[in-house]
């Protein structure tokens, strides 16, 4: 049997506002809109709830935060390269656009009145091109104006699900949309921006990030700080195919209808792993039902953070057709050739 396996990496799997010069065509959407390691945030500092409600069984991970580099480099709060350069916010994002179309609910992060909303563009991301996108890169949104200054933004809602008008009032946690693919993304996910008195702030440090890497007072509150963990690196997909995967496979939900049976042609598991760090590498791992190891594929240490990366392997079906049973899947993942997280999977195939 002959192995088949592939990796591919993504260093920006999406742009929002990847520049300034981006980023000033979003402050310039919010002007259009406004009228005329966690600890506690400081208690005269505005507190926010998860702005995604993600359901049971479900992986909504933070694949992007606010980054402090005022220069062409990225920093995010921790010292890390978890986002990209001039990004002014922070990204929750869904595993799949079949994720997405089942309805992910968008809740306000902090009582407050919404000031402003757009609703009505299409979840086609960069599909008509970054040009078409000029000065609407958020897409569908909500802003809202909280108490002491404070403005949160929520971006690339899904088109008719935006469920506020301006002037409404809003309680913390009151759903205000669903998470989607409007404006300049590659990705359903939400945009959450904070700002104070116009200035755009980092809910996990909004006093800057620290000098020394080590911990910073956050906004989020208490009941927020599990949904708003970072998790990165995190493996985002797992699972079997009867052949070769892409990115697009996954994201549209294509490949759950490739599931390997009796008679497959291929058994092949793949995953899509988030959020790598320079040093991180990777091993995919397809066992057999009695254990054996059928193939393996390896990332080495990458030289750069990787926004996702996607890499498969598998094995061709042989002559008397696959064993019986229920056939595994493992994805290390390491740093500085430490072991630093698994997942593994399991499916059945030939019963």
């Amino acid at each position: 049997m002959r192995t088949v396996c592939r990796s591919q990496s993504t260093n920006e799997p999406h742009a929002e506002e990847p520049s300034a010069r981006t980023a000033s065509r979003s402050t310039r959407f919010v002007s259009a809109l406004l009228p005329a390691c966690l600890s506690a945030s400081p208690a005269s500092a505005i507190e926010l709830s998860a702005p995604v409600t993600c359901p049971a069984g479900m992986v909504c991970p933070v694949q992007n935060l606010f980054d402090h580099d005022p220069g062409p480099g990225v920093r995010d709060f921790r010292c890390g390269g978890l986002g990209y350069d001039g990004h002014d916010g922070t990204d929750v994002r869904l595993p799949s656009l079949a994720a997405m179309r089942s309805g992910v609910e968008v809740e306000a992060a902090s009582e407050g009145e919404v000031v402003g909303t757009r609703d009505g563009m299409a979840d086609a991301g960069l599909e008509g091109g970054r040009a078409a996108l000029k000065n609407v890169e958020c897409g569908n949104g909500v802003l809202i104006r909280h108490a002491d200054g404070y403005d949160t933004q929520y971006c690339h809602m899904a088109k008719g699900s935006v469920a506020v008008k301006q002037g409404d009032k809003v309680a913390r946690g009151q759903t205000i949309g669903r998470v989607g693919l409007s404006g300049l993304t590659e990705f359903p996910h939400l945009h959450l921006s904070l700002r104070k008195d116009g200035r755009k702030i980092d809910p996990y440090a909004p006093e800057g990030a620290s000098p020394t890497c080590g911990e910073t007072k956050s906004l989020w509150a208490a009941d927020a700080r599990f949904a708003m963990r970072i998790e990165a690196p995190l493996t985002l997909n797992i699972g079997f195919s009867d052949g070769p995967v892409t990115n697009a496979d996954i994201e549209t939900g294509a490949v759950e209808a490739r599931k390997p049976g009796p008679a497959s042609p291929a058994l092949v598991v793949y995953a899509r792993v988030i959020g790598l760090a320079p040093g991180d590498g990777l091993r995919l791992t397809l066992r057999a039902p009695d254990g054996t190891e059928m193939a393996k594929t390896e990332v080495p240490p990458v030289d750069r953070p990787k926004a996702q990366w996607l890499a498969f392997v598998g094995r061709k079906r042989p002559e008397g057709g696959w064993q019986a049973g229920d056939y595994r899947a493992t994805v290390e993942i390491s740093r500085m050739g430490a072991a630093l997280k698994t997942s593994e999977f399991a499916a059945p195939v030939g019963r």
